[in-house]
């Protein structure tokens, strides 16, 4: 209903528009057209049906008129108070430079090409201790990890516990470039998560990829997840985390330009905004 603008002001109303709960429907049933990427087709068939309600259930509210209320508008004064009689200032140079997000000292690329090879050989370990014992044969694990590049029908139990130079190669090559790469971001992201590194890469981080990978096992070659043991699996990423974590952790840092004043970063000669170690860490 359209009321006046001097009817609004004279009643001590004002006019807003009416709450609606469509746009909340329609996000969930973004989330859950995705979600049934994962999982099963009907829950991405239920996200699009409260997609679409929400979609039109939304436009109603707008259009052609947009739905309006009238609440009531009540003056009040709020007391403006400070605990703080005076501005605190920070100098343009200070000797604490704080530094939330961006680290001031990093690992180098070698810390984390250690972590991930320490990484790799723990986890192969407990792998093949769990075909040894789930399986008899250290292979199963080393030939389920190539068994994707091969037909479903050659991947019969008796061929996954057999030796099979093919899958050893492959299964090598996946399992050293997938432990380096998650070695160098762990050398990247520790220096952020300063306060509990291991604990993030050696627990959490193993625990969030281990499980999408199960999800995305599951839904592109659901044969080959019912082979997996998933216990086992976490195991061995938890392992591979927390030897990458310490080994990466342990390593030398080196300082990064972030301790440095914004004029010297940017590349301009400011005499006297750089102190002698300042300049002493960039000649090295």
């Amino acid at each position: 209903m359209e009321v006046p603008r001097t009817q609004e002001n004279a009643s001590g109303r004002i006019e807003l528009p009416a709450p609606t709960a469509w746009p909340i429907v329609l996000a969930l049933g973004i989330t859950l057209v995705f979600a049934g990427m994962l999982t099963t087709a009907s829950v991405s068939i239920l996200g699009a049906v409260l997609a679409l309600g929400g979609f039109i259930g939304w436009f109603r509210d707008v259009l052609p008129l947009e739905k309006r209320e009238l609440l009531p508008a009540v003056e009040e004064a709020i007391p403006v108070a400070t605990s703080r009689p005076e501005v605190a200032r920070v100098g343009w140079i200070t000797h604490e430079p704080h530094r939330a997000r961006v680290p001031m000292e990093i690992y180098p690329v070698s810390a984390g090409v250690k972590g991930g090879l320490a990484g790799s050989v723990v986890m192969a370990v407990l792998a093949m201790t769990y075909g040894l014992i789930g399986r008899h044969s250290i292979w199963y694990p080393v030939n389920l990890l190539a068994a994707g590049f091969f037909p479903p029908a050659e991947n019969t139990l008796a061929r996954l516990t057999a030796f099979q130079p093919s899958y050893l190669i492959i299964a090598s090559v996946i399992h050293l470039v997938t432990s380096l790469l998650v070695g160098l971001l762990y050398g990247a992201m520790l220096p952020v998560v300063p306060r509990r590194p291991i604990l993030m890469g050696g627990v959490i981080a193993p625990v969030l990829w281990s499980g999408m990978i199960h999800g995305a096992v599951e839904y592109l070659n659901p044969a080959l997840g019912k082979q997996i043991n998933w216990a086992w699996f976490v195991v061995t990423q938890v392992g591979f985390g927390v030897v990458a974590g310490i080994v990466v952790s342990t390593q030398q840092r080196v300082r990064t330009w972030q301790h440095l004043p914004f004029p010297i970063r940017a590349g301009i000669e400011t005499p006297g905004a750089m102190g002698e170690r300042d300049r002493g860490d960039i000649l090295g």
